[in-house]
């Protein structure tokens, strides 16, 4: 264990940077993981997100920067990184044709796993597949699958989990009960890091970074990240949302509109001057205006498009 680690944190790496050519993908990024917690990682399609877990777990070095992660050097110490990491990735990379019981028992011989058959057996079990050990894994359902995976992750007993986008495609159900596996596993003192799209799984979530463009644009918890962006938001209701979003666009006091099916909602830093904006407007096309709570999802819209709009995709 390296001499700089910090028994507090399963993950404490600092000014992680990579290039691939002359893009640079991942920018002076800092990270820090407790142990036991449940730390999501959101952004964009090609924010950096992905090349930085792999960053974290070994598999990938850095241009610059350095880490620990569960107290092991991520430069020096990669292969006992890999031993003690669970890393599932949103794309099923299993054996169709081989039952859950033969694909797990694979993968334990694969890794050499002392005692595979009770290492198999209790993973089984403990993710809720010992009925459905003999079923094939072409037929089971995105759900099932994902549950499997997370089985083949945790053969090996590991003390962190790192999640790529673990439940992209799967239905809200299976999602939610994916989220209580994992939640139960933390609980147990497991430490996770995974990457997701949802904001129902976000605020799930004990401390949520969001990454755009390479950079780490904020983190905390989910209330801490809302408050640190000191965003009002109002929601207007009624009809021919678009039209009127089209002229709040250049009206005092919006930054921000974004539709949500009958609902327009409308943000901005400068509280007094959109709450005149959205009355008015309120007042001459007849919706129905109201102060709301500004919301996770709220906040990582203005987040991107603040990034975007400084060049944040720049090289």
């Amino acid at each position: 264990m390296s001499a700089e680690a910090s028994p507090e944190y399963a993950i404490d790496v600092r000014g992680l940077n990579k290039h691939f050519g002359d893009k640079h993908v991942v920018r002076d990024v800092s990270l820090r993981v407790r142990r036991g917690e449940i730390f999501g990682f959101l952004g964009p399609n090609g924010s950096g997100k992905t090349t930085t877990i792999r960053m974290v777990c070994g598999l990938l070095k850095p241009d610059s920067g350095a880490g620990t992660c569960l107290g092991f050097d991520i430069g020096r110490e990669s292969a006992e990184i890999k031993r003690n990491v669970g890393y599932m990735t949103q794309r099923f990379s299993f054996w169709d044709d081989l039952t859950i019981r033969e694909n797990l028992d694979f993968v334990a011989r694969m890794y050499d796993i002392p005692s595979r058959k009770m290492a198999v057996e209790r993973a089984l079990k403990g993710l809720g597949l010992t009925e459905r050990a003999g079923q094939l894994a072409g037929g089971l359902s995105g759900g099932w699958k994902q549950r499997m995976a997370l089985a083949a992750c945790m053969l090996h007993e590991p003390r962190l989990l790192l999640l790529d986008e673990p439940t992209a495609g799967v239905d809200p159900r299976a999602r939610r009960d994916f989220w209580d596996e994992i939640q139960t596993l933390a609980a147990g003192g497991i430490s996770v890091l995974v990457s997701t799209h949802y904001m129902d799984e976000a605020v799930r979530c004990h401390k949520l970074a969001y990454i755009a463009y390479g950079r780490l644009l904020t983190q905390g918890s989910a209330a801490e990240v809302i408050a640190g962006q000191r965003l009002s938001t109002w929601a207007l209701h009624g009809p021919r949302l678009t039209e009127v979003q089209e002229k709040l666009r250049r009206q005092p006091g919006v930054e921000q509109t974004v539709t949500f099916g009958d609902t327009l909602h409308v943000s901005g830093t400068d509280a007094e001057g959109l709450r005149k904006t959205v009355e008015l407007t309120a007042q001459s096309t007849g919706l129905r205006a109201e102060k709301i709570d500004t919301g996770l999802e709220d906040v990582f819209i203005h987040l991107m498009e603040g990034s975007a709009a400084s060049g944040g995709g720049k090289s």
